[in-house]
């Protein structure tokens, strides 16, 4: 009989004894009537139809047959149960034609057939002749060892015997109807606190992280910290908005990092972390990481502190001494009186270097600033005017520190006179320059162009420049609130857009972001918005201004107010008008 058969005329549930015959057995006239032997296996129990029994026949009640869930005789049977004839599993049936779903599977993809190297059952191989039951068998017995697989060899695993097992039963975790179970332990995030620690070392040798690439790198001591620092770079990616790529190679870098420190789980060094850029890795990013993580030692010297040590080298001790003394007070401010706040790094540097000859033409008759008069500051004196203002402007730093720490008697520098000159005039910026960089196809050089030209906004500010400072059709800057012109709405939706479609994620609040600082907070650098105009920024700036002060004829309140300028700032605008309406014209002559 082939197809799916009927079920019986007269009970509706059991299939017909025969094709030509419409009833079951049990139905029979005259009956019931005893069923024949199977005559394919000989089975005189579980007939089902045409000579088949349920065994047998291809449409017996199996797991996947909807008989089961019907009433009758025939549902509420026993269903037949068998062994896999290749694992000797228990609990297949005819659903898969006896096999249970893994050696079905297995038949499928391991066609060779023959007798296994190891049990002696003729069945579908592996490549190397054992069985799957073998296999399996191996399995069990390393994951009991707590051993590698590969560690542990098929004869060893058969020698006592095999462990038979319910079809269906083996799993692996988080397949078939097993939920996943994380065995890995979470990682422990207090061990990213540093240890207080430091391990000596007998020799302080420069490291090589090119050779690290070619002979490898050692692996980090402590798998539990590393563990820890590799799930916070997750963390850190995260809120970041890093691609898996990125992730990977920061993950490396510090991998390696761990791997070369004297002591583990002590702040790794900025110094070491500044080595990465030789093999191709961000050492930035990954300072940024370690300085979160709270493990990061900034040992680096400050390039103003090495330069000052190198430039005042060649001075007398004593008077090494005492500009040490200004130094420190410059840098860090004094909290004594007389108090003083830190000054900016560029403030350091401009004053040293305008006093510096001075003191380079005192080191050879004076070693110490203690011998320094009144009239050997004016014998050093320059006779150009800005020179002459700008090296005691210098002198009068040094000596106001010093007098006020103690360290000198008198200031020789006090009631000196020296004229502040008078400032050059603005120049006018090309014109051809700036209208290439208005209409460039770049959008943050047509964006960064617009502002400056229209609006006269300060280089600094640019930086600084956050998204919500922009709405509205308004900037708004320091205490300013200014009216954006069309055109340059114009270059900044083009310019947000842009940002929006190449860095969709970044976390970046500033307006003004690039490929390196995309995945970071920091503003942009002044070397940036440099490099992206074709004229310098600031040149455009004051030309804007200097364009104002002669539409408005030099009115300075309007200037001050529409550019942010101090009364002093706007005067050298307004004196470059008063000089042009001051000389003489051709008819006057």
């Amino acid at each position: 009989m082939t197809g799916k058969p009927k079920p019986c005329t007269v009970c509706g549930v059991r299939p017909p004894a025969m094709r030509e015959i419409p009833y079951c057995f049990v139905c029979w006239p005259g009956g019931p009537v005893t069923a024949p032997p199977c005559y394919k296996c000989g089975s005189r129990t579980d007939y089902f139809t045409s000579g088949l029994c349920a065994r047998c026949h291809p449409h017996a009640p199996g797991q996947k047959s909807p008989v089961w869930g019907l009433a009758g005789p025939l549902a509420r049977r026993k269903v037949l149960i068998d062994a896999c004839p290749d694992c000797h599993a228990w609990g297949v049936t005819r659903t898969y034609g006896w096999l249970c779903v893994a050696c079905r599977s297995f038949r499928e993809t391991h066609r060779t057939v023959a007798d296994c190297v190891t049990c002696g059952q003729h069945v579908a191989l592996y490549d190397d002749g054992s069985c799957r039951l073998c296999h399996r068998q191996r399995s069990m017995v390393a994951h009991a060892l707590g051993r590698r697989t590969s560690d542990v060899s098929i004869a060893d695993a058969v020698r006592h015997g095999q462990q038979l097992f319910l079809a269906g039963m083996w799993h692996q975790p988080g397949t078939g109807k097993r939920p996943y179970i994380k065995k890995a332990v979470p990682a422990d995030m207090r061990l990213l606190h540093p240890v207080s620690h430091r391990q000596l070392v007998l020799f302080e040798l420069p490291r090589d992280l090119k050779a690290g690439l070619r002979n490898g790198f050692p692996p980090p001591p402590d798998p539990a910290r590393e563990a820890a620092l590799i799930a916070f770079v997750g963390e850190h990616a995260t809120r970041y908005g890093w691609r898996t790529s990125k992730i990977d190679k920061v993950r490396r870098a510090v991998r390696i990092m761990l791997g070369i420190q004297d002591t583990p789980g002590a702040p790794i060094r900025r110094s070491d972390v500044a080595l990465l850029s030789r093999i191709k890795h961000s050492a930035a990013v990954v300072a940024d990481v370690l300085a979160d993580a709270g493990l990061l030692d900034e040992d680096r010297e400050p390039a103003i502190v090495t330069w000052y040590t190198t430039t005042v080298a060649d001075l007398p001790a004593p008077m090494r001494h005492e500009l040490n003394v200004w130094f420190d007070v410059m840098r860090n401010g004094s909290t004594r009186p007389p108090r003083r706040k830190p000054r900016a790094e560029g403030t350091i540097g401009t004053q040293l270097r305008w006093a510096l000859p001075a003191l380079r033409q005192w080191a050879d008759v004076h070693p110490s600033l203690r011998e320094i008069a009144v009239n050997d500051v004016r014998a050093v004196l320059p006779t150009d005017p800005l020179a002459r203002y700008t090296m005691l402007q210098g002198l009068r730093s040094i000596f106001r520190v010093l007098k006020g720490q103690k360290l000198v008697f008198v200031n020789p520098t006090a009631r000196m006179p020296a004229q502040q000159p008078d400032a050059p005039a603005p120049r006018p910026v090309n014109l051809e320059m700036l209208r290439a960089d208005l209409d460039s196809d770049q959008p943050a050089t047509a964006a960064l162009a617009s502002l400056l030209a229209f609006h006269a906004v300060r280089i600094g500010q640019l930086r600084e420049l956050r998204l919500t400072d922009i709405r509205d059709g308004r900037l708004h800057v320091a205490d300013q609130i200014i009216p954006l012109a069309p055109a340059v709405q114009t270059r900044i939706r083009a310019w947000l857009d842009h940002r929006q479609q190449t860095w969709p994620n970044t976390p970046n609040p500033h307006v003004f972001i690039h490929i390196r600082n995309a995945i970071t907070t920091r503003p942009v650098t002044s070397w940036w918005i440099r490099h992206q105009l074709g004229t310098a920024g600031q040149h455009i700036r004051t030309d804007r201004i200097l364009d104002e002060a002669h539409a408005t004829g030099g009115d300075i309140r309007q200037l001050i107010d529409l550019f942010g300028l101090s009364v002093h700032g706007a005067n050298r605008y307004v004196a470059t008008v008063t000089t042009v309406r001051s000389s003489p014209t051709p008819a006057s002559r």
